[in-house]
């Protein structure tokens, strides 16, 4: 069995180390041309570990250009992992490896299809998410499910915690999986369409904080949008102050910190700083 991965952030990388960790190997890596997305969060290049394993590395634009299509019959991929990639591939590209192509969603599929699976998450004050391997097809994570993780979440999650906590999932995934996938009896299990949802995308504006808001809503909000996201915010004086932390406890007259009178109560801003820029 011959595996290829697509990847050009750091949570690629970790499931390609966890891969080689376990025994496994690797006969086709696919990133981005140097010059591309440098500026992307998490942003890695595969150079010197495609150097050190001896795999075949591929710069390409776009994960649809020919010649990504190409290298993936070219080395008689049978899986191809996709994951930390933004580009939606085409069904030529899911069509070139023989088994076909895996994907890993950061919710308990059929829930939570689409965007922003870590904040949503929080900020629906949900109990539990997980972690979904599954068969890339040509919808919005609708492919067969490969195997799930799931992860229980506490009213104090926040988003850089879960966010750990995924990629680590992440790499369980590929471990559990990895077996049946090199010895050809991996179980693909239909979803349950009835139980789909869908999640939009979300934009930094969508982190403001309002007065119509209640103290449950805006603790979730600032947990679910802190580092690695850019954070809720209010408007003071004319300038954004971006929340990172904060709590619903009396601040006991501590001065660094900002009050925020809310429809039930007040939330205080522990932990705070002016947008520059």
């Amino acid at each position: 069995m011959k595996f290829g991965f697509v990847t050009c952030v750091q949570l690629g990388l970790s499931c390609i180390e966890k891969i080689y960790e376990i025994g496994g190997q690797l006969d086709l890596l696919i990133t981005l041309n140097d010059n591309k997305a440098v500026k992307k969060s998490g942003r890695i290049y595969l150079d010197d570990f495609s150097s050190k394993n001896q795999i075949d590395l591929v710069k390409i634009n776009h994960i649809n250009d020919e010649d990504a299509i190409q290298a993936i019959v070219d080395h008689d991929i049978d899986w191809l992992f996709i994951i930390g990639w933004s580009q939606i591939a085409n069904k030529s590209v899911l069509d070139a490896p023989k088994k076909g192509a895996i994907g890993i969603h950061p919710t308990l599929l059929p829930q939570g299809r689409g965007r922003a699976a870590i904040p949503w998450a929080i900020i629906k004050g949900l109990d539990q998410t997980g972690v979904s391997m599954f068969k890339l097809d040509e919808g919005v994570d609708t492919g067969k499910l490969l195997g799930q993780k799931i992860l229980p979440l506490t009213t104090e999650e926040t988003a850089s915690s879960l966010y750990e906590r995924v990629n680590k999932a992440h790499e369980d995934l590929i471990e559990e999986v990895w077996s049946d996938l090199v010895n050809d009896s991996v179980v693909l299990k239909l979803q349950d369409e009835s139980k789909a949802t869908y999640w939009p995308g979300r934009t930094p504006a969508d982190g403001e904080i309002n007065e119509a808001m209640t103290v449950e809503e805006v603790d979730r909000l600032v947990r679910a949008t802190t580092k690695p996201y850019p954070g809720a915010f209010i408007m003071q004086d004319g300038k954004k102050i971006i929340v990172w932390s904060g709590s619903s406890i009396p601040s006991n007259g501590n001065t660094e910190s900002i009050r925020v009178n809310l429809s039930n109560g007040t939330y205080w801003a522990m932990d705070y700083e002016e947008e520059i820029g």
